[in-house]
């Protein structure tokens, strides 16, 4: 494994895409676990379906070279996610009712499109179940951009999303723009939902997102220390899925997800085991 490790380029970026991931991952999905809108992850997760469906037929049908799926899913993204904080905070409605409207909805736009797109669509089961093999530098490139982008607008406004996390009403009383806050935060939480799709695959996103945040909130009670081990574990959790993967010949997203999820598992069990 070593060897392969040191001589395949396609385990090379897929660690490196990874790793990438893992960054922005620990950091948003901390955010996300503190403030208890994990859902809103999942709802983003399956809603890019129709931003992936519609970039691809317009694609193929109309030739346009330059259209990607990934585009479809960061447009996608970002709508679903705005559109979930506009109705919350407008029409002041559940925010579960929105979360399960727009992820019946991006799905069914998607499975249409999809299925009156011409030609093999194999690259979207990828995108679905993730296929990290399939990272290419350009997608690296991609990765850190969306990595540098969520890292610059957390370093600015990261006191002030604390404060809407822990206690919204009193933020509000102290000036800030706590709307207008949560709405951005959204937005990162797309960002993040669309660099995890290149890794675990849309289907596994909301595992990834939440499992390293939730083990590190039960070793610290430091929202910056939970972003950093969250981080680590992420990190560990794409290593050790995607040796394990390469080993059993498994799908990698899936198998890194399963490594989450085991270890959250026995975290979980250690917790509940009488001392």
């Amino acid at each position: 494994m070593i060897e392969a490790l040191y001589n395949n380029p396609f385990l090379q970026m897929a660690l490196l895409a990874g790793f990438a991931a893992s960054i922005t991952n620990g950091i948003i999905g901390s955010y996300v676990v503190v403030k208890r809108i994990v859902f809103i992850g999942g709802s983003i997760a399956h809603s890019v379906l129709g931003g992936m469906g519609l970039f691809l037929w317009l694609s193929r049908t109309y030739d346009i070279a330059w259209l990607h799926p990934m585009q479809g899913a960061f447009c996608a993204a970002i709508l679903s996610a705005l559109l979930i904080g506009w109705i919350h905070l407008k029409y002041k409605e559940r925010e579960d009712t929105v979360i399960a409207a727009l992820w019946s909805t991006g799905m069914a736009i998607g499975v249409i499109f999809i299925s009156l797109t011409p030609g093999y669509n194999v690259e979207l089961m990828n995108f679905l179940f993730g296929n990290i093999l399939w990272i290419s530098q350009s997608d690296i490139l991609y990765l850190l951009g969306l990595d540098a982008l969520v890292l610059g607008i957390t370093l600015i406004f990261h006191k002030k999303f604390l404060a809407i996390c822990f206690d919204e009403q009193q933020a509000a009383l102290q000036g800030l723009k706590v709307h207008a806050l949560y709405l951005l935060l959204l937005c990162l939480v797309a960002i993040s939902v669309v660099l995890l799709i290149q890794t675990v695959g849309a289907i596994l996103v909301i595992a990834m997102l939440t499992i390293p945040a939730a083990l590190g909130s039960s070793l610290t009670h430091s929202l910056t220390r939970m972003m950093g081990i969250a981080i680590v574990l992420s990190c560990l959790f794409t290593l050790v899925g995607t040796i394990a993967s390469y080993q059993l010949n498994w799908p990698p997203g899936a198998t890194i997800a399963l490594i989450a999820a085991m270890f959250y598992l026995l975290s979980f069990m250690r917790a509940r085991s009488p001392a």
